[in-house]
């Protein structure tokens, strides 16, 4: 089951979100009558940066719902996003690796998976915002080299398929962004950022992305 921070949402359950979060239910077609006061969706591709969020109560100095599959999205999370961003109208921000598998996770949240393409409907949230890790970021932030990863040719083919797809083609910036990945075949991990500081992600990193509205 996926983890999640419900922070300031309230539920019809009553789930009182605790220190490192709640999983989600697989009867998330009964949940109903969602409300909170969050402010955004702040969606994580990793457990650990996850972990490292709700460690640091980051949802309390900036009121968000934190969410995570701990990798490829399964039904109930997919089901659940679309859900409460339907019922509060709120962003979603997504949190991936700096590689052609983050956005590929992404792109299952948006579009939806093609073993399941008949459902998508039902799953899919489209309007995601790209908050990073981002390739531009490694040379904005001098991530030190060695936090930054050879692409092996299964990333650059994947890439190259990405550029492919509706979903990156719709957003210039996207592809712009994934280019610069596969012409310098380099890659990075969320964790790359702890290279500064352990609350680095949170104290630093987010915070300014969130006050520049440096999202795509």
């Amino acid at each position: 089951l996926s983890p999640v921070c419900l922070g300031s949402l309230r539920r019809a359950a009553s789930i009182n979100a605790e220190y490192m979060g709640k999983a989600i239910t697989a009867i998330i077609d009964r949940v109903t009558n969602i409300r909170g006061t969050a402010k955004f969706i702040l969606l994580v591709e990793k457990d650990a940066a996850f972990n490292r969020l709700s460690e640091d109560r980051f949802y309390n100095d900036y009121p968000c719902i934190l969410l995570t599959a701990k990798g490829q999205p399964d039904v109930a999370t997919r089901m659940f996003l679309r859900k409460i961003t339907m019922a509060l109208k709120i962003p979603v921000l997504g949190l991936v690796d700096a590689d052609p598998y983050g956005l590929k996770i992404l792109s299952v949240y948006m579009s939806g998976s093609k073993n399941m393409s008949y459902d998508s409907a039902h799953l899919t949230t489209s309007n995601i915002k790209w908050l990073g890790v981002r390739p531009s970021d490694l040379d904005k932030l001098g991530i030190p080299e060695q936090c930054r990863l050879p692409m092996t040719e299964g990333d650059i083919k994947t890439g190259k398929d990405l550029l492919k797809e509706d979903f990156i083609q719709q957003n210039p910036k996207w592809v712009k962004e994934l280019e610069w990945m596969i012409e310098n075949k380099v890659k990075a991990e969320i964790q790359a950022l702890s290279s500064f500081d352990l609350q680095y992600l949170t104290k630093e990193y987010l915070p300014r992305k969130l006050l520049d509205k440096d999202w795509i």
